[in-house]
């Protein structure tokens, strides 16, 4: 790496300069604040770690929180755990599912874990004092048509307090979900070492 000379100094000086006074302009123009309906989806990794990593941000800001599981509750994940185990007093977590769908094998069984999880999801999101409620996996559930993907919008777009984020995860996202959310990421998969060098799934990367 070659030092800077001092005319190429100046037009970097001259051109962040520039990039700030557009910065300063656009954050003025941002002057609205509401609750956030976010979607993770997406056949890529991360989708649950990045909306764990949401909930982090909301314990650090002294805000109370929620997660409900949908479908991976039978296994213990240390994110999880760390939010039992540390900060219970202002994270509810519940863990309403019992696993895979193709662990359980029984639909009936399914539909009803995940009927009694959006029971307590609709509760939590209700509660105003809730900054933010994590539903992981909950697109899982209405992929496999056990809750109706309807009804879940026309419930967030009717009672969902006016400040208060709720973030969805899980692949195949319904497109009214989609449609109706404020942001939507999809996790593109690239390139997984399950897949590719037979890796199987490790401690502090998959849970």
């Amino acid at each position: 790496m070659t030092d800077s000379t001092p005319e190429e100094n100046k037009r970097h000086a001259e051109k962040m300069a520039k990039v700030q006074t557009a910065r300063a302009k656009m954050m003025a123009e941002k002057t609205v604040t509401k609750g956030l309906i976010i979607v993770h989806t997406g056949t890529g990794k991360g989708k649950s770690s990045s909306a764990f990593g949401m909930i982090m941000r909301c314990i650090g800001h002294g805000f109370p929180c929620a997660l409900v599981q949908f479908i991976k509750g039978a296994r213990v994940s240390a994110d999880r755990q760390l939010l039992e185990d540390r900060f219970s007093d202002i994270c509810q977590v519940y863990v309403m599912g019992e696993g895979f769908t193709w662990d359980t094998q029984d639909r009936e069984r399914d539909v009803a874990a995940a009927g009694r999880a959006w029971d307590k999801a609709k509760e939590l999101i209700r509660d105003p004092n809730n900054r933010m409620v994590l539903l992981d996996e909950l697109n899982i559930a209405l992929r496999y048509g056990y809750i109706d993907a309807q009804d879940v919008v026309d419930f967030l777009q009717a009672e969902k307090p006016h400040m208060t984020h709720v973030v969805i995860t899980g692949r195949n996202a319904p497109d009214a979900l989609i449609e109706m959310a404020d942001l939507v990421t999809e996790m593109k998969e690239i390139k997984h070492p399950f897949r590719k060098q037979g890796i199987a799934a490790q401690a502090g990367v998959e849970f």
